[in-house]
C-alpha cells in the first residue's frame, strides 16, 4: 500500500530545507500541528501524517495485532522515511509519539538527524521511585471507562489532558478530535499508549535529542521529563511556559521556537 494514502502524508514548506517530521499523539491527528506548521514551513520541509487508525488515514491498513504495540507505529514511521526518500529527518513526536520516535531511531538511527520529544512519557504508571503520574488502578479505571463509554470518556478526559480550564475551546477541540476517532481503534491505541513501558529504550538512543516538557502537565509531570532527559545521553531539556499536555495548541509560538532552535542548531 502507498504510504502516502495509508498515513495521509502531506509535505509542505521549503522544498530544499531540512526535513521536520511531525507525529501526533493518541486521539489526535495531524490537524493538531496546524498552529506550529506554518512557522516551521518557513525554515524546513515539513512532513505531516496521521497514524493508521487516526484522522484520515486508510482504515483498511489498521489491524489490532499490528497496532497493539508501539513497534507497529514505529515501523510505519520508518516506512514513510524510506519510501519518500526523506533522508535524515528531525522527528518531532508529541506524547506517545515521542516513544514511537525513540523506537524508530533506535532501530534505524541513520534515518534520523535529531529527535524532539514533546511532553514525552516512557511509562505512565508509577513504579517504585519512578513517578509516571498514575497508579495501576488509575490506568485500569481509565481504560475501563474508555471501554464502557468512549464518547463520555472523551468529553471528560479531553479538558483534563488539555489542562487549560480558562480556555475551554481547547478542551472542546481535543474532545472533537477524540470523537472523530473510531472507538475500536481508539481502545487498542489507548491500551498501547497507557500500558507501554519504554524506559529501557531511552538509553539506546544515539541521535541528538531535545526533551520539551510543559511547565504544568498532569499527564506527563515534570519528573517524567527529568527522567527522560537523564536517561538519554547528551539530551537537552527545555521547559515550555505552557499548561497542559498539548503545548502545540496552548503555546504554539513557544513550541515552534523550541523546534526551530533545536532543529537548526549544529
Amino acid at each position: 500500500m502507498d504510504v502516502r494514502k495509508r498515513s495521509r502524508v502531506r509535505v509542505t514548506g521549503r522544498e530544499s530545507g531540512p526535513v521536520v517530521m511531525l507525529a501526533h499523539g493518541f486521539g489526535c491527528d495531524q490537524n493538531l500541528w496546524r498552529l506550529v506548521a506554518p512557522a516551521l514551513a518557513e525554515h524546513f520541509r515539513v512532513v505531516l501524517f496521521d497514524h493508521v487508525g487516526a484522522g484520515r488515514s486508510d482504515p483498511s491498513a489498521w489491524s489490532p495485532e499490528r497496532y497493539s504495540t508501539l513497534d507497529g507505529y514505529a515501523q510505519d514511521v520508518i516506512g514513510i522515511c524510506r519510501e519518500l526518500g526523506l533522508g535524515p529527518v528531525t522527528f518531532v513526536g508529541h506524547s506517545v509519539s515521542s516513544m514511537i520516535g525513540v523506537l524508530a531511531a533506535v532501530e534505524e538511527p541513520a534515518l534520523f538527524e535529531k529527535l524532539i520529544l514533546l511532553t514525552p512519557s516512557p511509562s505512565y504508571i508509577d513504579d517504585g521511585d519512578y513517578r509516571g503520574g498514575f497508579s495501576e488502578q488509575d490506568i485500569d479505571e481509565l481504560l475501563e471507562s474508555l471501554d464502557s463509554n468512549y464518547l463520555g470518556w472523551s468529553a471528560t478526559m479531553a479538558p483534563v489532558i488539555m489542562g487549560n480550564p480558562d480556555r475551554p475551546e481547547l478542551g472542546e477541540e481535543l474532545t472533537n478530535s477524540f470523537c472523530r476517532t473510531d472507538p475500536e481503534m481508539a481502545r487498542v491505541f489507548a491500551r498501547t499508549t497507557f500500558l507501554s513501558d519504554n524506559r529501557a529504550d531511552l538509553a539506546e538512543v544515539t541521535v541528538p535529542t531535545l526533551v520539551a516538557e510543559s511547565a504544568h502537565d498532569t499527564i506527563a509531570p515534570r519528573e517524567v521529563g527529568a527522567f527522560v532527559h537523564a536517561q538519554i545521553r547528551g539530551s537537552e531539556l527545555v521547559t515550555l511556559d505552557s499548561r497542559g499536555h498539548c503545548p502545540q495548541l496552548s503555546a504554539p509560538e513557544e513550541t515552534a521556537e523550541a523546534i526551530i532552535a533545536f532543529g537548526q542548531g549544529s
